[in-house]
């Protein structure tokens, strides 16, 4: 028999429907303090609806579009629990209701306050292109290497952001498997 659509689910619940372990919705809990799980006897947690449209909408914007947990953290900030939420169900009039709401116009991509210009948010800044960190460029115009904070660029920055998420893609695909 299935749940109502209005009933608590447990952890291994939400985590089964998310395909996603279990600790890694523990681990969100630490870094979204919008995710608040009901907390019962010996720290049962018990998701509210609401809570499990929001961690929906974190999954996809992690690693659906590749945000990394501090741009979600401060999209979630600007735009708020229910924009997220409306992301992962692509509930679009939602969306557009909250951007009109806040008096922005109304665009595609969400508004995030105070992005850092080195920073991966949405999308990853460096262009497509046949070389992969200065290797299989044209000749000789291979950038030294240096040792230190600035030696990478921000390209490569965001090249290094993008391979991360394809391997941690990967790994969730393998752990399935297992």
């Amino acid at each position: 028999m299935d749940k109502s659509p209005d009933a608590f689910r447990t952890i291994s619940e939400v985590a089964e429907d998310l395909d996603l372990p279990q600790h890694v919705l523990r681990f969100w809990e630490t870094r979204f303090p919008q995710i608040k799980p009901m907390k019962r006897g010996g720290g049962r947690r018990y998701y509210r609806p609401d809570d499990v449209d929001l961690l929906k909408g974190i999954r996809h914007l992690l690693y659906d579009h590749g945000y990394t947990i501090k741009g979600v953290q401060k999209l979630l900030k600007t735009n708020g629990n229910r924009f997220v939420s409306a992301i992962a169900s692509g509930d679009l009039a939602t969306m557009e209701a909250i951007m009109a709401a806040s008096g922005e116009k109304e665009t595609a991509e969400p508004r995030v306050a105070h992005a850092e210009e080195d920073e991966v948010v949405g999308r990853p800044k460096a262009k497509p292109s046949g070389r992969f960190f200065g290797f299989g460029g044209s000749g000789d115009d291979t950038p030294e290497i240096s040792i230190g904070k600035s030696s990478i660029s921000k390209d490569d920055r965001a090249l290094l952001q993008e391979a991360l998420f394809d391997l941690l893609e990967c790994k969730r695909l393998l752990d399935q498997v297992r």
